[in-house]
C-alpha cells in the first residue's frame, strides 16, 4: 500500500494500493465518462505496510484531514476505520475508490 500526504489548507492523505499505481482506468457511469489516473504523483507515495497505514490514518484523521482511497485493500482499510461505507464507495473498471472529508 502506498501512502502519501500533502499539505494544503489541510493534510489530504492519499492511500493507493501498490500494484495499482501507474496505470489509468476508465469506465462509462450513468452515460458519462469517469476515470481514474494513478499515473502521476498524487497517489504515489510511500509503501507502507497496514499496520503503518492504520496508523497513519488515525494520526492524521486527528488532523481533520481529508482522505483519498484507491484499491480494493485501501477502500477496506478506509471501510475498517470508519472513514468510508459502501454508499461512499464508486467503482471504475472495477477499482474502488472513495473519498471522505471530515
Amino acid at each position: 500500500m502506498l501512502v502519501k500526504i500533502h499539505k494544503a489548507c489541510r493534510y489530504v492523505v492519499a492511500v493507493c494500493d501498490s500494484d495499482l499505481i501507474g496505470k489509468r482506468f476508465e469506465d462509462i457511469k450513468e452515460g458519462k465518462d469517469v476515470q481514474i489516473d494513478l499515473t502521476g504523483g498524487f497517489f504515489k507515495g510511500d509503501e507502507k505496510t497496514k499496520q503503518e497505514t492504520r496508523e497513519i490514518i488515525r494520526d492524521m484523521r486527528n488532523e481533520d484531514a481529508c482522505f483519498n482511497f484507491a484499491g480494493k485493500e485501501s477502500v477496506k482499510l478506509g471501510k475498517e476505520k470508519g472513514l468510508i461505507n459502501d454508499s461512499g464507495i464508486i467503482e471504475i473498471s472495477g477499482v474502488p475508490i472513495a473519498l471522505c472529508l471530515l
